[in-house]
């Protein structure tokens, strides 16, 4: 009679638990990705120079990204990294003319891992993208125009304005995608003065998804912001100049502006490497090693960027 007894209470303590667990309910993924490189031609590798001809021109560039911990998701004292690291190619090309600037370009990702668990009532399924069981050939496409308003290239001072749309591709199980189309709106400011060159950026990500119960997800809309600065110097070389600096950026939910829960921030120090002007194509090659300077929302403890841009115009 005790063993059955004993056998019961186990079955109906199995049962209690796996009763709990089927009520959890289940996170669905996200765009967590808070690393938008600059476009094609555009400088520095998040904040743009708003170096925009009057010409025709145009640029085509590839950049590759790893990051490890974008995605760490905290509450109750349980902590989980739903995404632990990812590698991926971001791919595109851009146009110039009278002082517009239209691009295109998506990202390709190599590696997304991570664990999957609960946290605060939630169940979490880790994302599994590589190369040979689970390819993941596009995230969300990126179409989007620049505008120089006020200024020149090389001017102490120059204004514009920046529109870009997310189409969405992918499935949101892999966190590339809110499967919905989102929006972002910029003010840009750059200059260079002297050997000191600088930008910033200050705008809003229209994002329509919102799913505050749940710990660590999109919060809605979102203040951007951003600032970079280095200096340049020339090479020995004489057809070669580098520029040695560094940049900031972030996001934050309106709904609870600068709450570490609702917000990405992140530094990253920079160098580039350009061809001087000159007639036809140009190469820049852009270096950056980045961490999580609030490291919760998408920003990585660790980030490692290497890109190439060619670009030109028509004289």
């Amino acid at each position: 009679m005790s063993s059955r007894r004993a056998a019961i209470v186990l079955g109906l303590a199995l049962a209690a638990v796996a009763a709990r667990a089927h009520a959890q309910p289940a996170a669905q993924g996200f765009a967590f990705e808070r690393f938008y490189p600059a476009p094609s031609g555009a400088g520095w590798l998040v904040l743009d120079d708003l170096n925009i001809p009057s010409s025709v021109g145009g640029a085509i560039g590839l950049a590759l990204s790893y990051e490890h911990d974008p995605l760490r998701i905290s509450s109750g004292g349980t902590t989980l990294d739903v995404v632990s690291d990812k590698l991926f190619a971001d791919i595109g090309g851009s146009f110039t003319y009278a002082r517009w600037r239209f691009y295109l370009d998506f990202d390709t990702p190599f590696l997304i891992t991570g664990d999957s668990g609960t946290v605060g009532g939630y169940a979490f399924t880790a994302p599994s993208v590589d190369p040979s069981s689970h390819p993941d050939p596009i995230e969300d496409i990126r179409v989007g125009v620049d505008r120089l308003v006020l200024g020149n290239p090389g001017d102490p001072l120059r204004v514009g304005g920046s529109a870009q749309l997310y189409i969405p591709n992918d499935s949101r199980e892999d966190y590339t995608t809110d499967r919905d189309f989102r929006g972002m709106l910029r003010a840009l400011v750059a200059g260079d003065i002297g050997r000191f060159t600088y930008a910033g950026e200050l705008g809003m990500h229209i994002r329509p998804l919102d799913e505050a119960p749940a710990p660590g997800t999109p919060r809605g809309s979102e203040l951007l912001f951003g600032i970079a600065g280095g200096a340049r110097m020339p090479l020995a070389c004489g057809t070669w100049s580098a520029v040695f600096g560094a940049e900031l950026y972030g996001a934050s939910a309106f709904r609870s502006l600068f709450e570490s829960e609702t917000t990405a921030f992140e530094g990253m120090v920079s160098t580039r490497l350009e061809q001087l002007a000159g007639e036809g194509r140009r190469l820049r090659i852009k270096l950056g090693l980045g961490v999580g300077i609030v490291p919760d929302f998408g920003a990585p403890e660790f980030r490692a960027v290497v890109a190439i841009d060619m670009f030109g115009e028509a004289r």
